[in-house]
C-alpha cells in the first residue's frame, strides 16, 4: 500500500496565514490550485506572447506540488521561516527531508518523476511558479482588504513590492491584465453597473 496521495489529500488541512486574523481561512490545497492556475496563465503568456520555450503543463505540475512538503512540516509563517539565514537553511533541510519521505511513499517506478516535481528549483519554470506563489499571496491580501481586514495591509505592500521586482515581463503583464479584477465585487465581475 502506498500512502503518497492520501498524504497529499491532507493539504486541505494545512492552514495558511496562521499568525494573521483571516476573514476567510485558506488552506494549502486551495492555495496550490490557485498557484497552478496562475502559473499556467503566466506560462501561456510567456510562450505565446514572448516566444519563450516553456511547457505550461510542466509549470502547472510544479505548481501543484510546490508546497507538498508542508503536508509533513506544516506552513511555517514567513516571519519565522525567513527570520535569519540559519532558520532559512534549517527549514530548507527539513523540507528536503519531508520531500524524501513523501517520495518514499510512492511505488519505486514513480518516485523520481514525482520527487523532481517537488524539488525543481533554479529553472525558468520554477521561477514562474515562485512568481505565481507570490501573486496568489497578493490576491489573498486583496481579498482580506476588500473584507475590511487591515491585518493584511502591510503584507500587501511588501508582497506587491516583491512582485514588482520580478524581472519577467510575462509576470508583470499578468499583474497588469489579470490582478485588477481581484479587487472587484461579484456584481462588478458580472458587469453590473455600480450605482454612484
Amino acid at each position: 500500500m502506498n500512502h503518497f496521495f492520501a498524504y497529499m489529500s491532507r493539504l486541505r488541512l494545512i492552514r495558511r496565514w496562521s499568525l494573521m486574523r483571516n476573514t476567510q481561512p485558506e488552506n494549502d490545497a486551495e492555495h496550490s490550485l490557485q498557484v497552478a492556475m496562475m502559473a499556467h496563465g503566466i506560462a501561456l503568456i510567456a510562450r505565446d506572447r514572448y516566444g519563450k520555450d516553456i511547457d505550461p503543463e510542466h509549470v502547472v505540475t510544479l505548481a501543484v506540488y510546490h508546497d507538498a512538503a508542508e503536508v509533513l512540516t506544516g506552513d511555517l509563517p514567513t516571519p519565522v521561516k525567513y527570520h535569519s539565514q540559519e532558520l532559512r537553511s534549517a527549514f530548507s533541510e527539513v523540507e528536503d527531508q519531508a520531500v524524501a519521505r513523501l517520495a518514499a511513499m510512492l511505488p519505486e517506478d514513480l518516485r523520481a518523476d514525482v520527487a523532481s516535481c517537488m524539488t525543481e528549483k533554479d529553472t525558468y519554470a520554477a521561477r514562474l511558479v515562485k512568481a505565481a506563489d507570490r501573486i496568489s499571496a497578493y490576491a489573498k491580501c486583496i481579498e482580506e482588504q476588500r473584507a475590511g481586514n487591515h491585518e493584511f495591509d502591510a503584507a500587501a505592500i511588501a508582497i506587491r513590492k516583491s512582485i514588482d521586482a520580478i524581472d519577467l515581463p510575462e509576470v508583470q503583464e499578468f499583474m497588469r491584465d489579470m490582478m485588477p479584477a481581484f479587487a472587484l465585487t461579484l456584481d462588478e465581475l458580472n458587469g453590473a453597473e455600480v450605482a454612484k
